[in-house]
């Protein structure tokens, strides 16, 4: 990710005249925008709850207008796991365009390597801020039954991991599959372990092995806890737009299908890690109506 800094500053700069009626969320988020709102700067939240008592342990609510009831988007960023390279911030243009096509977000911060996340503590903000689903279905007019998961690059692991039932051997030990109707992947792993090699390289250093924070048998034993090979995601609906990553491959995809899920694959050859995700690049439209069916339950 380091090799787009200079000239996602410079995408923010030119953001800053291109907004229209829009604010920016939160005060430092041109910090971590990856010009990811060149085309649309991000509306403010309609309300920012909190999962946690740390610095990060919060989400960005947004609602459209109208009556509902919506689809919930749940929003999971990327950063390769380490803190200091992105945060919630460079996903709410995007959350902000699907806002405006009457699909609710929740766009989630978390701990990551550096503050506090890594094995287990990005797990267990994961797990709480998902714990947010019903309450803002109990207090906004959220259709409970079309919660789609969303991950781009790294945060493609919450996206797939919360809908896996785990055993003793996962991160917080056993628990159940968070009720999601669907999951998107944007340009991240579908197996963080048979991945590692193009993730690491995504990156441009070692991501996956400070992330899972163990050596030999134990680390071989955690990668597998969180893998789709033993632990298939419980969802109707899969969808990976891919640009710079693979699509996940033959034996991952019969895995990912093995509960019923109907699994798509976009694959987007030459485009960058964040034009599929900034709303108004031509590398995100050509996916849109595909991201509508799936977000709306069609």
């Amino acid at each position: 990710m380091r090799h787009v800094a200079l000239a996602s500053v410079l995408l923010v700069m030119a953001a800053c005249t291109q907004g229209g009626d829009r604010t920016q969320s939160i005060a430092a988020s041109g910090d971590h925008m990856f010009g990811t709102d060149a085309n649309l700067a991000p509306s403010a939240p309609d309300a920012v709850p909190r999962y946690a008592k740390h610095s990060r342990g919060f989400a960005e609510l947004r609602l459209p207008r109208g009556d509902g009831p919506f689809p919930l988007a749940v929003i999971f960023h990327g950063g390769c796991w380490k803190a200091g390279i992105a945060n919630q911030a460079y996903m709410a243009p995007l959350a902000t365009q699907w806002q405006d096509q009457g699909i609710a977000t929740l766009n989630v911060d978390y701990r990551e390597v550096g503050d506090g996340g890594g094995w287990p503590g990005s797990f267990a903000d994961w797990s709480a801020a998902a714990r947010l689903i019903d309450e803002v279905a109990t207090a906004h007019p959220i259709d409970r039954a079309r919660v789609t998961l969303v991950g781009h690059s790294a945060g493609a692991l919450p996206a797939q991991w919360l809908a896996m039932e785990q055993d003793a051997d996962g991160p917080l030990g056993a628990r159940g599959a968070v009720t999601a109707r669907a999951a998107i992947v944007f340009d991240g792993p579908a197996d963080v372990g048979g991945e590692q090699a193009a993730f690491d390289a995504l990156c441009e250093f070692s991501a996956v092995d400070p992330f899972v924070g163990a050596r030999g048998a134990e680390r071989t034993n955690r990668l597998a806890a969180i893998s789709p090979l033993g632990h298939a995601p419980k969802l109707e609906q899969l969808l990976f737009v891919q640009a710079v990553l693979p699509a996940p491959s033959s034996r991952v995809q019969v895995a990912l299908r093995a509960r019923g899920a109907v699994l798509e694959v976009s694959a987007n050859p030459g485009v960058s890690h964040f034009a599929i995700i900034t709303p108004g690049h031509d590398a995100y439209l050509a996916n849109e109506h595909t991201l509508m069916r799936v977000l709306r339950g069609q």
